[in-house]
């Protein structure tokens, strides 16, 4: 299994981002895809995650400002980040479920300046 992340750069405070993962090979079926984030000198948090159904779950302090969607077709999740501030500055990576198993994609940086 493979994902490939796209998406990321950098903005300003308030602007607006959208990182895509798409994932291929052997996959199955996808449960749950999502992203989490690593900012510098932080732990790696869960950010948001949408399961094969769509059901969504986000981070607090990223709800209402993000939303989490997929197509399950393409096997692909995109996450559509907006109003972001300073502290969403990060490496995102994505991830899915294919059963109980996780596979991860490369990190994409998101930089936010004021």
């Amino acid at each position: 299994v493979q994902l490939q992340a796209y998406g990321g750069g950098s903005v300003q405070t308030g602007g607006i981002l959208r990182l895509s993962c798409a994932a291929s090979g052997n996959i199955g079926e996808i449960t749950f895809m999502g992203w989490y984030r690593q900012a510098p000198g932080k732990q790696r948090e869960f950010v948001a995650s949408i399961s094969s159904n769509h059901t969504t779950y986000y981070k607090h302090s990223v709800e209402g400002r993000f939303t989490i969607s997929r197509d399950n077709a393409k096997n692909t999740a995109y996450l559509q980040m907006n109003s972001l501030k300073l502290e969403d500055t990060a490496v995102y990576y994505c991830f899915v479920y294919i059963g109980l198993k996780q596979y991860w994609g490369q990190g994409t940086l998101v930089t936010v300046s004021s």
